[in-house]
C-alpha cells in the first residue's frame, strides 16, 4: 500500500514540511523516531537557537505555529551591527525598511516542541521508524519495512540516507572551521541588537536572547579555525570559560560589558554543502540538500523556504500528475535553485572576502562597509533580501 507522501525526518524542516502538505489536502506521513520534547524549564535556554526571518516567520504563522510558541522564549531583532577587521562598520535598523523586526531569535528545540504537537493534532500519520535505504518506489526503513510511497521527502539532516540511498549527488566541501556556541551573561543590555564582528580568528556573533533574572543574556556563534576551537573545546571546564571570555573581551572591546557562559559550549563542523535536490520520486529539503556558512544564520531559512515551496507546488500540480512526477519536481528544483545559490555564493564569499589576509582585500573589504554605510537605500535592500521581501 502507498504512503502517498513520505517526509523522511522529524526537525524542523521535515515536520514544517508535512503540516505544509497536510494543510493542502495532500496525503502525508511522517517516518522518524518518536521524541517527546517538553517545555524547556524557565530561566534555561537551549543552545541551538536559530534567527528567523519575516519570510519563515510568515510560513509558521500560516501553519498555525508562531503563536503556540511562548512570546516569552522568542527576542526580536530590531537592528544589526556588523563590525569589520579594520575601521569597516554596517549598522541595520528594521525602521529603515518600514518593518516591525528584522528577524525572531528562537530555540530549535520549542519550534520542534511546537510543531510535533501540531503534527499530531492534525492527525498526520507518523510511522516511529527510519529511513536506511530507498529502491524502486519504496523507503526501506532501519525494521525492516518496505514502504511504498509515490514522493519521499529527504528532510533526515545532513547525512540524509534518503539523499545516499536515492543517489542524489552532493558535493561537500569543508570550512576547516568549528562554530562554538553557547550563552552568555551580559553586565549590559543588548536592546534588541544582533552583532557581528569579524576578526583573525573567526566570525564572532552574538544574538539577543530573552532576559533572565540575572539580566541580560546573548547567545554566541563564535565560527573558528578547527585548531583553535580544538584547543579551546579541550580546555578544563573553569579555563575553557576564561579562554572564551577573554577572546570576547578581546574582540567587543566591551560593547556589551562583561561577558560570562551560562552554559556548556558546544562545537559543531563547518561546511558548504549543496546537493541534487530532486529525483523522480524523491526530493530533499533543509540540510539534506544544503548547508551555508552560518555567518549570515540563513540555513534554517533555506530550508523554511524549501518546505513552503515544495508543499505549494506539489499542492497545485496537475490533477494527473502523481506528486513524484519529474515534471513537478524539476519545478521544485527550479523553483529553490536561485535562492539556494545567492546564498551560498553570499556566505562563501564573505568568507572568503574576510578569511583573506593580504592587504588589498582587507582594504576593499572594510571600505566596502563604509560605503554600504553611508547609503541608506543599500541598506534597506540589504534588509530586504534578507528578509524574504
Amino acid at each position: 500500500m502507498s504512503q502517498g507522501i513520505l517526509v523522511c525526518g522529524a526537525g524542523i524542516v521535515g515536520l514544517a514540511t508535512a503540516l505544509a502538505l497536510a494543510r493542502q489536502k495532500q496525503p502525508v506521513t511522517v517516518l522518524a523516531p518518536v521524541a517527546t520534547v517538553p517545555p524547556a524549564p524557565a530561566e534555561h535556554y537551549q543552545p541551538r537557537v536559530y534567527a528567523l526571518s519575516p519570510a519563515s516567520q510568515r510560513f509558521l504563522a500560516g501553519l498555525g505555529i508562531w503563536d503556540a510558541l511562548p512570546a516569552a522564549r522568542i527576542a526580536p531583532v530590531d537592528a544589526m551591527e556588523v563590525h569589520g577587521d579594520a575601521d569597516g562598520t554596517v549598522t541595520l535598523n528594521a525602521w529603515q525598511a518600514a518593518k516591525p523586526h528584522l528577524a525572531w531569535i528562537v530555540e530549535a528545540a520549542e519550534v520542534e516542541r511546537v510543531l510535533a504537537q501540531a503534527v499530531r493534532l492534525s492527525g498526520i500519520p507518523w510511522i516511529p521508524d527510519r529511513c536506511v535505504g530507498y529502491q524502486h518506489g519504496a523507503v526501506l526503513t532501519e525494521n525492516g519495512a518496505q514502504l511504498r510511497t509515490e514522493l519521499a521527502i529527504g528532510a533526515d539532516g545532513a547525512a540524509s540516507p534518503l539523499r545516499s540511498a536515492a543517489g542524489l549527488v552532493q558535493h561537500s566541501r569543508p570550512y576547516d572551521a568549528v562554530g562554538l556556541v553557547t550563552h552568555l551573561d551580559a553586565s549590559l543590555p543588548h536592546h534588541g541588537t544582533a552583532m557581528q564582528w569579524f576578526h583573525d580568528e573567526g566570525v564572532l556573533a552574538l544574538l539577543p536572547l530573552p532576559d533572565t533574572a540575572r539580566g541580560p543574556q546573548v547567545s554566541m556563534v563564535w565560527s573558528a579555525p578547527a585548531a583553535r576551537a580544538r584547543a579551546v573545546q579541550a580546555l578544563p571546564s573553569d579555563a575553557q570559560a576564561d579562554a572564551v571570555r577573554a577572546h570576547l573581551a578581546a574582540v567587543t572591546q566591551g560593547r556589551l560589558g562583561d561577558l560570562r557562559m551560562n552554559i556548556a559550549l558546544h562545537g559543531f563542523p563547518l561546511f558548504l554543502e549543496h546537493a541534487q535536490m530532486a529525483a523522480p520520486g524523491v526530493a530533499l529539503a533543509g540540510d539534506a540538500a544544503h548547508r551555508v556558512h552560518p555567518l549570515a544564520g540563513q540555513g534554517l531559512n533555506l530550508g523554511l523556504g524549501d518546505a513552503e515551496t515544495l508543499a505549494t507546488i506539489v499542492a497545485r500540480r496537475e490533477p494527473y500528475r502523481s506528486p513524484g512526477d519529474p515534471r513537478v519536481l524539476r519545478r521544485y528544483q527550479r523553483a529553490r535553485a536561485e535562492p539556494v545559490l545567492a546564498m551560498r555564493l553570499a556566505t562563501d564569499g564573505l568568507h572568503r572576502l574576510f578569511a583573506s589576509r593580504s592587504a588589498p582585500a582587507a582594504w576593499a573589504r572594510n571600505a566596502g562597509m563604509r560605503w554600504v554605510e553611508a547609503i541608506p537605500l543599500f541598506k534597506r535592500l540589504l534588509i530586504e533580501q534578507a528578509s524574504g521581501g
